[in-house]
């Protein structure tokens, strides 16, 4: 018992980004931080009214607490920006082990089995193969050539778990395996639907590009940038909407196709070097006007992707299983991070 709460007090603590002295520092005296310690190394048990506290300033349900960890994260493709700290990493790191035990926990009171199947399994060494990969998976999961309407719904759709959470600008999306079997991809809430779609999609190729182990980090993250442009606009789908060789593009153009298909401006061009559509001193050239006008680097007032990007998944089995009996309303609220009275106003059953 003392271990368990040890190490859940740690991962609460952790989600947190709180350190021993800031926790106890949150705690107004109430306990000291050389305490907490203790706890964490299980060598102590608090009492209810500290875990009440615990509960409450690190904003977990006390039921977290007692909760057995059943999950196991391996293999994670990490992408930040620069300046995204190692206490910020391991605070998304313990947020997305606790969505997945939520997720995989209302999956097993369904009885779900997993049986996610890799379609691709060439080994990866160039981009030329990176394209072919692309055309074998869009076929295999009959996506076509068109714009993908909802990214995240059509990876939960091939048995691969998505998670959205809000954390810092600076986190892009992570991807790994839950129990070794289990995939799953996260992404941040607070980017632009465009964004979303393309780090979701760069993370797909890091659960689905077998790159040859012989790569260089550098090398394996321009391959999945490589699949995630080719997922977005398709060899044949761009040169359908530039043609083959260009000597200008106009923005306007730009526009048309990142509100078709869901995919930034700046990829697109990126795409349309990697193609030789347009050559490598149009592209820089085009990387130096972006530096030198801040709007269209952010894009801002250069066209939206109107389309939806969003995951229901999860709730939708958390009210399937509560409609049907089998876990109970505070169940059903523990899982989904909500205050009991918050989900009943959210629950209906015929």
């Amino acid at each position: 018992m003392k271990i368990l709460f040890g190490q859940r007090i740690k991962s609460a603590r952790i989600m947190a980004g709180l350190s021993l002295r800031e926790l106890s520092n949150l705690l107004e005296g109430l306990v000291s931080h050389n305490a907490i310690s203790k706890y964490e190394r299980g060598e102590m048990l608090p009492d209810s009214k500290i875990l009440i506290a615990l509960a409450k300033v690190l904003n977990v349900k006390t039921d977290y607490f007692l909760r057995l960890s059943k999950v196991e994260i391996t293999n994670i493709a990490f992408r930040k920006k620069a300046g995204l700290t190692v206490r910020n990493c391991s605070s998304i790191k313990e947020i997305v082990k606790d969505c997945m035990e939520r997720y995989l926990e209302i999956e097993s009171f369904l009885l779900f089995e997993h049986s996610f199947f890799n379609p691709l399994v060439a080994i990866i060494n160039s981009v030329e193969e990176v394209e072919d990969a692309v055309d074998r998976l869009l076929l295999k999961w009959n996506l076509g050539t068109n714009a993908l309407p909802n990214v995240l719904e059509m990876l939960e759709d091939n048995d691969i778990k998505v998670v959205e959470i809000e954390v810092d600008e600076k986190f892009d999306g992570l991807s790994g395996w839950a129990n070794q079997i289990v995939p799953f991809i996260v992404v941040n809430k607070n980017h632009s639907v465009e964004r979303k779609r393309f780090t979701a999609l760069h993370e797909l190729g890091h659960l689905l590009l077998n790159i040859n182990s012989d790569l260089n980090q550098k090398e394996k993250e321009l391959l999945c940038h490589r699949f995630a442009g080719a997922m977005l606009l398709p060899k044949k789908t761009i040169f359908q909407e530039l043609g083959n060789k260009r000597s200008s593009i106009s923005i306007n153009e730009l526009i048309f196709i990142k509100e078709t298909y869901g995919i930034s401006i700046q990829a697109i061009m990126a795409r349309a070097k990697d193609l030789t559509i347009i050559s490598n001193d149009q592209y820089v050239k085009f990387r130096i006007k972006v530096n030198q006008n801040s709007k269209l680097k952010s894009e801002i007032g250069f066209g939206h992707y109107n389309g939806m990007e969003y995951t229901s998944r999860f709730m939708q089995l958390i009210y399937r299983a509560t409609a049907e009996e089998i876990i109970t309303m505070s169940k059903a609220a523990s899982l989904s991070n909500m205050k009991l009275a918050q989900f009943r106003d959210t629950f209906m059953s015929i």
